[in-house]
């Protein structure tokens, strides 16, 4: 629900939101350059002084205010021709044009109304209430993203488009609920929405008559400093009825002119005074950092928009579009997705489709939108859930262990849990897994016991399928077809091949990099943006299903590259190692943010066996920031498969890496990489004792030894691999 609140209007306001934030921060430059130009008055400056230097100087004076930014202006007549300068507080002089800034005045028009008058102001009111609601609701989208409050400026990981939206989102916000507050307030009072702010007395009925008092001699003007003057009306001349008129930051008050006694007095009200102080915050008058400030943040709100534009044209092109989606009130089935991707979304589009035609109404959406209270007429949850990385939530599933978890108790409709996972990877389906036990424990009564789907297998889906018709009494074939990003042809350029010796064919196999269109260049489309530790699905010849390899290079690079070893009875990893100078493969890009290196200073262990150094020897490649990187690689034999050896010396001496560890296990002392670390328990302590971050990559027996060792290595200091995965600390990535 917030993030329709947030999207709608951000879409549809967008060029409105834009022109008002555009013109907002061209008009925040105004007061600061007015604040540097004007002369300022000398301090403790009264405005009977003032006022006679300014009438001295013209002796047709008939007002002087005084801007929030300190410039005095005085305006006159002289033989019937009127005149007005800045002027300068020490002499009264006039030292420049009182003419108003065309510029400045053509923005304000334009800012305040598209000069169109009031119809202008009710739509430019519009945008600032748009610009509101996109704050507020941001600032909860952001919240839930980094986990609360008090991780407001975690690091972010995702897509660039989503990462500029939101860092620029955490600085601005304030600033733009601040300004959008502020206009929306001077927009009611405009239209005279608010309660009566006027600090006006009445005009006195009774005056001396008298005439030529000094203004040395008038008391209310010899007690107020001209840092409190907003003008000062001077009586027309000839007339002895005529009074002086004073208003001050305080209020407004009349003085007789013969007598110099103030006749009538009147305090701003508490209305007035907050509609000073928005006034200020809104336009920077008398506050010219605060306006500059402002402005910064009215910046971001172009940048956010096209940010903001490109996540939801990506998530509109990659998610499947569910026709006849029911809304929530009014279906019989709930099903919500978990998908870090949009694979598991093409599972429930087809799920959605068979039980549409079925005859069931049912709701589809993702599983951070979980609210049991609109489900009025739920007859059972189906959950589709995918597991990001080691066990974690995926994206479209954030908060939904939360808030069932805040649950006073578990909706009345059953609930049926689906996983969809690779059984490769050490933590299969394991959030899904996650899920169902959760659910079990609340009390939730299940409608079928947990499933999973391994590898994206449509076989699989039918039988589920089969099974949940059977339970809900409904004749239900799935008829699942795998919708694959487009692949992109890549045409190897060149191979380095090892470990022949050794009995385990490897190859170091770089592609060149496909040629890019504009619009992917400027959307990270396809192979535009990638980096070491990303993924590349390989679909080879005579299979639906892609095959992950880790990249060793970054798109920096100019090339794609990966590390192969050929499996006995591998399809993917035989067509690869057949492989000529020339040749072509199909493949597409998967993002894999978890197995990215941090952006600061602290040290990085990376530990790698065979092709686990396939991304880590990109990350080291990659460190034109010299980085401390302390390499722990394990091999069978260094004449065989010493993969990286001719790069190796060369970084070194580069410094983009500090130190390389090696372990042999085919030499005459064998030895792996978790014995390496035990050897050199010391130093890896003081590393992580440092700040420094764990990479592992490699095969799940030699990530598990690792995590033996460094858990003995770590005890005395009280720290471990799971206190280390839960600060960021210690990544895998393993096969």
């Amino acid at each position: 629900m917030i993030r329709a609140f947030h999207r709608w209007p951000g879409l549809l306001a967008l060029g409105l939101v834009t022109l008002l934030a555009l013109s907002g921060a061209a008009l925040s430059v105004f007061p600061a350059l007015e604040r540097i130009a004007a002369p300022q008055s000398e301090t403790g400056l009264s405005v009977a002084t003032l006022a006679a230097r300014v009438q001295a100087a013209y002796l047709g004076v008939e007002q002087i205010r005084r801007a929030p930014s300190g410039q005095i202006t005085a305006y006159w007549f002289d033989a019937g021709t009127p005149g007005a300068a800045v002027i300068d507080p020490a002499t009264g002089q006039g030292v420049a044009s009182a003419d108003p800034n065309q510029t400045e005045r053509w923005l304000t028009n334009l800012h305040r109304s598209l000069f169109l008058d009031d119809t202008g102001r009710i739509a430019m009111a519009a945008g600032a209430a748009a610009m509101l609601l996109l704050s507020i609701s941001g600032v909860a989208l952001v919240a839930r993203r980094v986990g609360g409050w008090r991780n407001w400026f975690v690091r972010l990981r995702g897509p660039i488009a989503g990462r500029i939206h939101v860092e620029i989102a955490r600085i601005a916000v304030l600033g733009l609920v601040l300004s959008a507050s502020a206009a929306l307030w001077m927009t009611a009072s405009t239209f005279d929405l608010l309660p009566d702010i006027a600090a006006s007395p009445a005009f006195p009925s009774e005056v001396s008559g008298e005439t030529g008092r000094a203004l040395s001699g008038i008391a209310v003007l010899k007690a107020t400093p001209v840092m409190e003057l907003r003008a000062l009306n001077f009586p027309a001349r000839d007339d002895a009825t005529d009074v002086f008129t004073l208003k001050t930051r305080r209020g407004m008050g009349f003085v007789d002119q013969g007598t110099g006694v103030t006749l009538a007095w009147a305090e701003l009200s508490g209305w007035a005074q907050v509609s000073e102080v928005i006034y200020t915050l809104h336009t920077g008058q008398g506050a010219a950092v605060l306006g500059l400030i402002l402005g910064l943040s009215a910046l971001g709100v172009p940048v956010m928009g096209a940010s903001g534009a490109l996540v939801w044209w990506a998530g509109r092109r990659s998610r499947p579009r569910i026709r006849g989606n029911r809304a929530a009130g009014a279906a019989q089935t709930i099903l919500l997705v978990g998908s870090e991707g949009c694979s598991t979304w093409g599972f429930a589009a087809t799920l959605h489709a068979a039980l549409a035609k079925a005859g069931q109404a049912v709701h589809v959406a993702p599983m951070s939108s979980f609210a049991p209270k609109q489900y009025s007429r739920a007859e059972r949850f189906i959950i589709l859930a995918a597991t990001y990385g080691d066990g974690a939530a995926p994206a479209s599933a954030k908060g939904f262990l939360d808030r069932l978890a805040a649950l006073d108790h578990p909706p009345a409709a059953p609930i049926a849990v689906l996983g969809f996972g690779d059984s490769g990877f050490p933590a299969y389906c394991a959030y899904a897994q996650a899920v169902s036990d959760a659910a079990q424990a609340k009390g939730w009564r299940e409608l079928m016991p947990f499933d999973t789907v391994d590898r994206q297998s449509p076989q699989s889906f039918a039988r589920w399928g089969r099974n949940l018709g059977l339970v809900m009494g409904l004749p239900l074939e799935l008829a699942h077809h795998v919708m694959h990003p487009k692949a992109t042809t890549l045409t190897l350029m060149s191979r380095r091949d090892y470990g022949a010796e050794v009995q385990a064919p490897t190859a170091i196999l770089r592609f060149a990099l496909p040629r890019l269109s504009l619009w992917q260049r400027l959307t990270g489309a396809g192979f535009a943006r990638f980096q070491a530790g990303d993924l590349l699905a390989v679909m080879p010849e005579g299979s639906p299903v892609s095959r992950l390899y880790s990249l060793a290079s970054s798109c920096r690079d100019g090339f794609v590259e990966i590390v192969v070893r050929k499996q006995a009875g591998g399809l993917c990893s035989g067509q690869l190692m057949a492989l000529a100078k020339g040749d072509t493969m199909n493949a597409f890009l998967r993002p894999n943010p978890g197995f990215h290196p941090d952006r600061g200073r602290a040290p990085l262990i990376l530990i790698g066996a065979g092709t686990g150094v396939g991304p880590l020897a990109g990350i080291i490649r990659g460190n034109a920031r010299k980085c401390p990187i302390h390499l722990f690689f394990g091999m069978r034999h260094p004449d065989s498969d010493f993969l990286y050896g001719r790069e190796m010396p060369v970084w070194k001496a580069e410094g983009r890496i500090t130190r390389l560890v090696t372990a042999v296990s085919r030499g005459p002392k064998a030895s792996y990489v978790q014995d390496v670390l035990r050897s050199d328990a010391v130093e890896v302590t003081r590393l992580i004792g440092n700040g420094a971050r764990v990479m592992v990559c490699g095969g799940r027996d030699m990530a598990a030894g690792v995590a033996d060792a460094l858990t003995d290595i770590l005890a005395p200091t009280g720290l471990t691999p799971a206190l280390l995965k839960a600060e960021g600390r210690y990544v895998e990535d393993t096969y």
